[in-house]
């Protein structure tokens, strides 16, 4: 069965003058004696801490995948220099590129194209326990100062200013919304997503 762990939370600051500071909740998934470091972002101190939370080191991480290549998401690709990173399609070792099907190798982990945010933006559908985890990247994000509303309509509204196509964005959100049970967004906190009380995706 499948772990997950947020190892810290991602956030947007809007800074005074102009400017932000950025990075996303790294997500550390263990599957199949497996350990996957989801977008390991830009804030070096929250990842470190996070893995020594759980007694690793950046050594420990079997394989990095990247939701996207905005640079916010993979500056700490430096702290894993001798690590596989894999992307929607391929895995990257040293100037080996090797391509790769639906699910992560050697693992149960789902990838699913989610173009919108950017054209190369996919994310991971995780069965841990009896729900669907969606590792969103920036499928989903808030900056800091913003209401975190997470009904379907709200999720499927929500503006990115930063998507380069919103038509494949909105569909992205909903095949990946069909599916999931719990979101962990690019920046923002983990939720659960409540059926009971929506007829459905429009």
């Amino acid at each position: 069965m499948a772990e997950i762990t947020v190892l810290a939370e991602g956030y947007v600051i809007e800074l005074e003058g102009g400017g932000l500071r950025a990075s996303p909740s790294p997500v550390l998934i263990e599957d199949a004696g497996t350990r996957i470091l989801v977008d390991p972002g830009a804030d070096r101190k929250g990842l470190l801490r996070g893995l020594s939370r759980k007694g690793l080191h950046p050594e420990d991480v079997d394989m990095i995948f990247v939701t996207h290549t905005h640079l916010d998401h993979i500056l700490n690709l430096r702290l894993f220099p001798d690590t596989d990173v894999c992307d929607s399609s391929s895995i990257y070792r040293g100037d080996e590129e090797i391509p790769y099907g639906k699910f992560i190798p050697r693992t149960g982990i789902e990838v699913l194209q989610t173009p919108g945010h950017s054209p190369d933006h996919a994310s991971l559908l995780v069965m841990a326990g009896a729900e669907m985890w969606l590792v969103a990247g920036d499928l989903f994000w808030w900056r800091d100062d913003a209401v975190q509303r997470t009904d379907l309509g709200s999720l499927m509204e929500l503006e990115d200013e930063s998507a380069t196509d919103t038509a494949a964005l909105r569909m992205s959100r909903m095949t990946a919304l069909a599916r999931a049970d719990v979101v962990i967004p690019g920046h923002g906190n983990l939720f659960r997503l409540n059926r009971r009380s929506e007829t459905g995706l429009q």
